[in-house]
């Protein structure tokens, strides 16, 4: 029972740090997955263990420093999200759904469909705020808050194999706390209307 709630946790952890950016989780599990080298932190199964190829971790690093350059860069990070607003829903999902046990746990469909949905909030609350960032800071703050996303996913992404219960509550509180500002912003506009 502990297991499958760690592995929860995992899955919607690494799952939410990939609505932040997709390639910080993917790396760090492909890593997981290939060190130690005598015995991995983790295993994958079938067909999730091609994260552990040479050739795979190689691409993610290319893509990470494509990724975390252009994202600091204001008007081009809101072409990049556009871009990603299909590559971080599917990372969440291969993340969930590729997560300890929860693959044998939970059906594959499923968890896809969580994935998808749990990286494509995070991410959708990304589009949705870095246009603010833009506008109240005239581009000067993008920089700053890119890095912090990627400093919030890479920690995610740790917590989410190390402690897995944790990185679960943070996402649901994450989550929480992004509809409560959502619906407090969306009741100021009525009230100024």
């Amino acid at each position: 029972m502990i297991e499958a709630i760690a592995g929860i946790g995992t899955a919607f952890g690494l799952a939410g740090s990939a609505g932040l950016n997709a390639y910080i989780p993917l790396l760090i599990v492909a890593l997981a997955s290939r060190f130690p080298l005598s015995d991995p932190f983790i295993k994958l199964s079938a067909p999730y263990d091609l994260l552990s190829n040479w050739w795979v971790i190689g691409i993610l690093v290319v893509l990470l420093v494509i990724e975390m350059l252009v994202d600091k860069v204001p008007a081009v990070d809101s072409l990049n999200d556009i871009i990603q607003t299909f590559i971080r829903p599917a990372a969440g999902a291969i993340l969930f759904a590729g997560s300890a046990n929860v693959i044998s746990d939970i059906n594959p469909i499923i968890a896809i469909i969580a994935g998808v949905l749990v990286a494509g909030g995070v991410h959708t609350t990304k589009v949705a705020v870095r246009p603010v960032v833009t506008a109240t800071t005239a581009g000067t703050g993008n920089w700053a808050v890119s890095i912090f996303e990627d400093v919030i996913a890479f920690f995610m992404s740790l917590m989410a194999l190390l402690l897995p219960l944790l990185a679960g509550i943070f996402v649901l509180l994450f989550v929480v706390f992004i509809f409560w500002f959502w619906r407090r912003r969306r009741r100021k506009k009525q009230l100024l209307t």
